[in-house]
Parts: C-alpha cells; structure tokens; sequence
C-alpha cells in the first residue's frame, strides 16, 4: 500500500538481540547487542561473540551498530536468581525469549519422581508476525535441544 500505513517487512537476517544488564557504575539497566547472522556461525562462535558483546558493554561500551538490527532477543535472568519473568519486545523484533533459572524440582522420569532441573522459559511475540501455533512449534524445538545438548553441536 501506500499512504505511510504500517507494514511488516520480512529479513533474511537471523539477528539474535542478547540483553546484557550494565553495572551500576555504568547507570545499571540493560542494553540489548546483536549477533549477527546468528544461524550460520554455529553454538561455539556465538557463545564467544555474546561474551565479548557483554564484556565491551560492561566496559567502554557498545557501538550504535553492535546494538542495532536485532530480529528476536533473548534474556536470561536466571543468575539473578529469578526463576520466571516475561520480557517486553523491542519493537520492531519479532519477539523475546525470557529464560529464567534452572531451579531443582521434583520431576516424573520412567514412571519415578526424581530430582531434577527445571528451566521456565517465556516467549512474548508480536502476533502479526508470530502466531501462538508458531510460538509453540519453536518453544518445543528449543526445549528438545536443550533437552539433549549434543544435537546443538553438530
């Protein structure tokens, strides 16, 4: 259409946002650096990448670029403890992924009630780009590889 009505535009770019919280000798807060084109470097680089993201944030500082084009964010404030929380969308991402601590909880394995690790995580999305039924199908992905780690390697 024309006239400035609103439009979603699709990305090729998979721009995974890591929301990093600043020390309170930097003002505190949270910012949010991207990972570029997350889906083709594999687990290992991008776990590097987040660590240098959050160890400049925390330091001198992020760029106007390394803060830019996120498509879907993650957050995680299970070292803070926090064991469930919902995070809010940057407009215009996609949606967010709040991801809380794994906490110990009594869990059924074979039919037995064992100890185990529970993680809760929360997606938000913006439903004109992500439906519920699509939310869900990603969400068990997620939870399948985390479920068994190695497949996350190959």
């Amino acid at each position: 259409g024309g006239g400035g009505e609103p439009a979603i535009q699709i990305l090729a770019d998979v721009n995974i946002g890591v929301a990093i919280a600043l020390p309170e000798d930097k003002g505190g807060g949270l910012v949010v650096a991207t990972i570029r084109n997350a889906d083709g470097i594999g687990l290992r680089k991008i776990a590097a990448q987040a660590r240098e993201l959050a160890g400049k944030a925390r330091g001198k500082g992020l760029s106007p670029h390394e803060m830019s084009d996120a498509t879907f964010t993650i957050s995680n404030l299970g070292m803070f403890g926090v064991s469930h929380f919902t995070a809010i969308i940057n407009p215009p991402e996609a949606a967010v992924l709040a991801v809380g601590a794994a906490m110990p909880r009594a869990v059924v394995r074979e039919g037995r009630v064992v100890p185990g690790l529970v993680m809760t995580m929360t997606m938000s999305s913006d439903h004109r780009i992500v439906d519920g039924a699509m939310a869900a199908a990603y969400l068990n992905s997620v939870r399948d590889m985390l479920e068994k780690p190695a497949t996350l390697l190959v």
